[in-house]
């Protein structure tokens, strides 16, 4: 029953086998896995999201900043109101 729930959670991951993998690939990973601190298999999905994220992919902070430069900078330097403002009215 825990098997079914999780499926109808969308809990259950995808799986891929690699197979004939040579030793000395296998032996290589294991070594570069331990040298990262964890698992062979956490080790392999490091390297295949590190292959498949896009590479030099521009975030969204990185391009609105560009665009204020661009436009000559953005001025914040609003005065401040010194007025005093009538209180909220919950009624």
């Amino acid at each position: 029953m825990n098997a079914l729930k999780a499926i109808v959670a969308g809990c259950i991951m995808p799986v891929i086998t690699v197979r004939n993998l040579p030793d000395e690939v296998h032996r290589a990973l294991r070594i570069r896995a331990a040298q990262h601190g964890r698992s062979t298999e956490a080790e392999v999905r490091a390297i295949l999201e590190d292959a498949v994220r896009p590479s030099g992919r521009a975030k969204l902070g990185s391009l609105l900043a560009e665009i204020g430069r661009e436009a000559g900078g953005v001025d914040f330097e609003i005065p401040r109101e010194s007025s005093p403002t009538d209180p909220m009215s919950f009624e």
